[in-house]
């Protein structure tokens, strides 16, 4: 395994509070949690223990117990202290019954915003808002939103026939993505046994039948997936473009990821690269947001969809041959990428008009891995393992630190541990693999769209936490 020359491994040592000190930004990050969490309780007219701060004048001021927030020092500012008791602790602000306690991220920040000195703009004024009731509503009642709204909508293709590759604009933003046409169709899943570099997990090849759909032409790339990220980035737009309220409400109630604690694409660029380093749980979780956003199904494609997809009708290694000498034509890879990946759609495409299917960076599906496929074999049509464990997902194509033969078409891989060995957070990350580089995913949209029990499955593997 090839790691990146200048990885930045002592960043990811430092403890998250070192980490994101120089980042914290009081607007952007410590006004929306107080606004929300906070704000109306302790305010004129309803200083809950004497204690108001709808400005940082009034914030520093004591209350009945005392000084709450004393900068530089979250440790001996109850402010913090408070929001990280037990969650059946009198104590514990916000308490139980007005949404506490806050997550884990926000309590990050408003310590790091404390030991930074507790800055606070000059005529920035905190103003009570509420938590809509979307926010607390629960997963089964998300989906079944995203589903009345996907279902509502009337004028797609209803048959594999009418199916056309398509562009779709992210609504809202200026981010774009293509997909295109998979047909229906049976192949044989897996390896031979004679092929060059084969591995035990590849076989026995079996016949497996598989639904049309459509697959993105390229991976997802930071330019899409940091919409979900950061919340800043899909609004702005929003003076220049404008966006249905009704859909907003629907995707905005999409869990999402927390504020990474490193610099996520490691020096490698963002602008037309593919976005990395994301668990399974985040992609599936950017394909419901991306559902709610565009009123299209998107989920994460089932080992046997990519598989069949790569090899858009070939049976031999690679979806260009068994030759790896061509492999600098169609992949990315150790050979050829500079010890980083690239930006997609470079190389040339499979049959089917796919890029990057071979190399650049892994891919995530949804099928949790075995040691073959012996004991996976439940159904020839559109087979899926639903995951049973947090580890041993499986993931798809190879990457740009991978020799030729871990590209082929057959070739698998799965997740473990050390992909989040760096991870500094205690719990660990559920969104983000400090140690997997070389890992990302692309969409699928199958024609016929499930149920909204169906659809919370392909969204919810169940086992995000370790």
């Amino acid at each position: 395994m090839r790691f990146l020359p200048l990885l930045p491994v002592f960043a990811l040592a430092t403890p998250l509070s070192a980490a994101r000190a120089a980042d914290v930004d009081f607007v952007k990050d410590i006004k929306p949690i107080l606004e929300l969490s906070c704000a109306a309780c302790h305010r004129e007219g309803y200083a809950r223990g004497g204690y108001r701060m709808e400005t940082r004048a009034e914030a520093l001021k004591p209350g009945d117990s005392g000084i709450a927030i004393r900068p530089g020092d979250a440790a001996k500012s109850s402010f913090y202290t408070r929001t990280v008791l037990p969650v059946d602790d009198d104590e514990l602000m916000p308490p139980k019954a007005k949404n506490g306690p806050l997550p884990k991220a926000q309590t990050d920040l408003i310590r790091d915003w404390i030991n930074q000195g507790a800055k606070w703009p000059e005529g920035v004024v905190l103003v009570p808002k509420k938590i809509e009731v979307e926010q607390a509503v629960s997963e089964k009642e998300v989906v079944a939103g995203i589903h009345k709204l996907i279902t509502s909508r009337k004028g797609g293709p209803t048959t594999a026939k009418a199916m056309t590759a398509y562009t779709n604009t992210i609504p809202g933003t200026e981010e774009s993505y293509t997909m295109l046409p998979i047909p229906a169709g049976e192949f044989l899943m897996g390896s031979p046994a004679t092929e060059k570099g084969r591995q035990a997990d590849e076989g026995p090849s079996h016949k497996v039948k598989i639904s049309p759909f459509w697959m993105g032409r390229c991976e997802v790339t930071w330019n899409e997936f940091e919409l979900f990220m950061y919340l800043d980035e899909e609004r702005k737009f929003k003076d220049r473009i404008k966006t249905d309220p009704k859909v907003d409400r629907v995707s905005d109630v999409v869990a999402r990821p927390t504020k990474p604690y490193v610099e996520m694409s490691f020096g490698m660029g963002k602008d037309g690269f593919p976005a990395i380093s994301m668990t399974q749980h985040a992609a599936s979780k950017y394909c419901q947001w991306l559902s709610a956003k565009t009123g299209h199904f998107y989920r994460l494609p089932t080992e046997a969809e990519w598989e069949y997809a790569c090899r858009a009708g070939t049976k031999t290694a690679f979806n260009w041959g068994d030759d790896t000498a061509a492999a600098k034509d169609f992949a990315w890879f150790s050979n050829n990428s500079e010890f980083k990946y690239q930006k997609v759609g470079r190389k040339k495409p499979n049959p089917w008009g796919l890029h990057d299917m071979h190399g650049n960076v892994a891919e995530w599906v949804l099928d949790q891995h075995a040691a073959d496929y012996k004991g996976v074999m439940t159904s020839l049509q559109d087979p899926w393992a639903k995951p049973t464990a947090p580890y041993g997902q499986v993931a798809r194509g190879g990457s740009w630190d991978d020799d030729a033969e871990k590209l082929r078409s057959a070739a698998r891989r799965f997740s473990d541990k050390s992909w989040k060995q760096q991870d500094p957070q205690l719990p660990k990350s559920i969104w983000y693999l400090t140690d997997a580089q070389f890992l990302g995913f692309r969409i699928v949209r199958p024609l016929k769209v499930p149920a909204a029990a169906e659809m919370q499955r392909f969204w919810n593997n169940g086992f995000e936490r370790e």
